[in-house]
């Protein structure tokens, strides 16, 4: 086949790709704020949605970060967006629950981050809310999905909001406008890398 051929054909796949992208945009006529759950056991959920919030940020938007379980380092996201004015964030500061190994105490610690998180979802100028690691807060027990769902689905119309987390619970991923599944195929620490300062946090 001729360079020339090649050129013509490529040409040709990329008209009708166009159509098919054209004809998709044409009938994605609804405006509102979407749910989106990323789960899965691989690195970089909280990456993605702090991209998403950076990009919301960036627009002028207003965004509410609500992090269980992280919070006892200093994330270098965090160290870089904490003075943004249009950012609301609050971290639940007891990190990583086989750390405190004390079940009352960590129930207690997400239902006042989750006190925290309410006002967020029933506010109309906060233009995007994340809960990251609220799926472990679901999976252990001390939040529930009766009251966590309800509040994420009667949001403003316009919000739009991140869960992040493993295991997310099936009534999330029902309910979820976008679901990203996150799978390792290799991660650094299981061949006995140490965890990178801006790379794991």
């Amino acid at each position: 086949m001729s360079n020339d051929d090649r050129n013509e054909r490529h040409k040709k796949a990329m008209q009708r790709r166009k159509e098919i992208v054209d004809e998709k945009i044409a009938q994605a006529q609804t405006e509102r704020g979407v749910f989106i759950v990323i789960t899965g056991n691989g690195k970089g959920k909280t990456s993605s949605a702090i991209g998403t919030a950076v990009r919301s940020l960036g627009h002028g938007f207003k965004v509410g970060l609500i992090q269980f379980i992280k919070g006892t380092q200093a994330t270098g996201e965090v160290l870089y967006l904490q003075d943004d004015p249009n950012l609301y964030l609050h971290q639940m500061k007891t990190g990583f629950t086989w750390e405190t190994q004390n079940r009352d105490a960590d129930i207690a610690a997400a239902r006042e981050t989750w006190s925290h998180a309410l006002p967020l979802l029933s506010n109309p100028d906060i233009h995007l809310v994340v809960l990251d690691e609220i799926t472990y807060m679901l999976k252990y027990g001390y939040l529930s999905i009766e009251e966590v769902l309800p509040a994420i689905m009667n949001r403003p119309a316009h919000q739009s909001v991140i869960v992040t987390g493993r295991a997310a619970h099936r009534d999330l991923l029902e309910n979820a406008d976008t679901v990203s599944e996150i799978n390792p195929l290799k991660h650094a620490f299981e061949a006995g890398i140490k965890a990178q300062v801006g790379i794991e946090w």
